[in-house]
């Protein structure tokens, strides 16, 4: 079980894979973005994209179920987010793309007015099969501690 004191800057740790397949993203599009690009293999040929795109919230969102699967069972109180910063798509996720996620902590701090817990800073970077970045982002977990400080 992770608690705040295990988060150290510069831990990386890596999600499970998954795989999105073309009948996910359209199925996810035509919820959530149906836009052409996303929900029509044939006409996204001629998108901005040349070809099958996922959106960027499906990558979002799939990389958020592969951090839940794999960590939020191992984070004293669960993966609880504070916010996001920089949220990025620098390529496209195609049908069949392997997702992968490699978190790393940047920097953390204990809460002042609450000693029992601290905050996080990771960064999120979601990689297909090549190795390629998709989604890359940074957010901010509140974590309980697992000792108080001592008292001034």
């Amino acid at each position: 079980m992770y608690y705040f004191e295990d988060f150290t800057p510069g831990l990386r740790l890596t999600t499970h894979s998954h795989t999105l397949t073309e009948a996910e993203i359209i199925d996810f599009a035509t919820h959530y973005d149906p836009q052409t690009f996303h929900t029509d293999p044939v006409l996204a040929a001629n998108s901005v994209f040349g070809g099958h795109a996922a959106s960027g919230w499906h990558t979002a969102s799939a990389s958020m179920r592969l951090v839940v699967d794999t960590f939020a069972h191992r984070v004293a109180g669960g993966l609880v987010g504070m916010q996001i910063d920089g949220l990025r798509w620098p390529r496209p996720t195609r049908p069949n793309d392997q997702l992968t996620v490699t978190l790393e902590v940047l920097s953390t701090r204990r809460s002042t007015s609450q000693p029992g817990f601290g905050v996080v800073h990771w960064s999120w970077e979601t990689h297909n099969q090549h190795g390629d970045t998709l989604l890359t982002l940074k957010n901010a977990i509140w974590v309980p501690a697992r000792d108080l400080p001592p008292a001034a």
